[in-house]
């Protein structure tokens, strides 16, 4: 029986999210495997007991002592949110010690994080993106005005390379802009100014099994807040609708865009893609290859309208990834 390291924590502002995450994937992972759950933090990998505790991992070779007997991770899910696996960091370091992983490598995974690099590289292959303004230094000269010009208000702004939805703003007016670069800059290297889609935002997520690229329902969100930000991503202040509210001919096309992005990209396992929906065009917002998988996000809630339970749905990707 093959042992199964699902690596959790990280180092950003989504912890707790991110161990959600992985014990749910815990709780219902594929028969035939044995599941531990890998806490990453800073001070070092631990491997967390169902009673509660935790023993110190070595994560030199992925081994860890239990009960006097030397246990060895055989293969890993990455799944933390941010910092340091949903941007590769973790997925290199597996590939330097030779440990299997189910994830998008480093490229697409780096890639993906970026929410500037990814969009832009998307547009090259002809995909709707939105109008978009990159900035690289926090005290970089911003012509507030003809940021305005551009883009028109509202503009939304974001850290590029964050996983999360802290640090992102949707500013209203001219006074807004810079305080709301400055709180993007807090929490990323660089950021990007974007042009306010006003549409129907929904989300196609996309998994490989052995047959090929599989689509879920798209899922339409409202928000109660003024966008999607982190309270109404996992505070309950969002309705999402699945499946979501749009004629099934958009839906197909939404989940055909979905597939060839994964394709292109060189996705693997899960992976989402949410889009805005403008005069029945559909906008790339951005690409996320660890989309929460706690009871209360999104892709779970997509995999019981689809009547496929969470084990049955990891054994195909286990069945093709590995």
């Amino acid at each position: 029986m093959k042992n199964a390291g699902i690596i959790c924590g990280g180092f950003s502002s989504e912890f707790e999210i991110s161990v959600k995450s992985a014990t749910n994937i815990y709780t219902n992972f594929p028969n035939g495997y044995k599941p531990y759950l890998i806490l990453l933090k800073k001070t070092g990998w631990f491997v967390k007991l169902d009673t509660g505790g935790e023993i110190k991992m070595d994560s030199s070779n992925l081994t860890f002592d239990l009960e006097g007997k030397v246990q060895k991770i055989d293969f890993a899910i990455v799944y933390v949110h941010g910092d340091p696996g949903e941007n590769g960091k973790i997925q290199s370091y597996l590939d330097m010690i030779d440990i299997p992983y189910v994830n998008s490598g480093p490229l697409a995974s780096q890639l993906s994080f970026d929410k500037w690099f990814c969009n832009q590289f998307l547009k090259g292959f002809d995909f709707n993106v939105a109008d978009a303004i990159y900035l690289t230094e926090a005290k970089q000269e911003v012509n507030v005005d003809q940021v305005i010009e551009r883009l028109k208000l509202p503009i939304f702004v974001k850290p590029c390379d964050s996983g999360s939805s802290f640090g992102i703003a949707k500013v209203n007016n001219r006074e807004e802009l810079m305080p709301a670069i400055d709180s993007a800059f807090a929490e990323g290297e660089t950021v990007v100014l974007e042009a306010f889609l006003d549409g129907v935002e929904v989300t196609c997520a996309a998994y490989k099994s052995v047959t090929g690229i599989e689509t879920l329902p798209l899922t339409e969100i409202i928000s109660k807040n003024d966008f999607f930000d982190y309270e109404a991503k996992y505070n309950g202040l969002s309705q999402e609708i699945t499946p979501a509210r749009i004629s099934d001919d958009l839906s197909a096309k939404i989940q055909g865009i979905t597939s060839k992005i994964y394709g292109l990209m060189q996705l693997r396992s899960i992976a989402r893609v949410d889009y805005m929906i403008v005069n029945d065009e559909p906008f790339i917002i951005e690409v996320n290859t660890t989309p929460g998988f706690s009871n209360e996000s999104i892709v779970p809630k997509m995999l019981g309208v689809s009547k496929l339970s969470v084990r049955d749905f990891w054994t195909q990707i286990l069945e093709a990834e590995l």
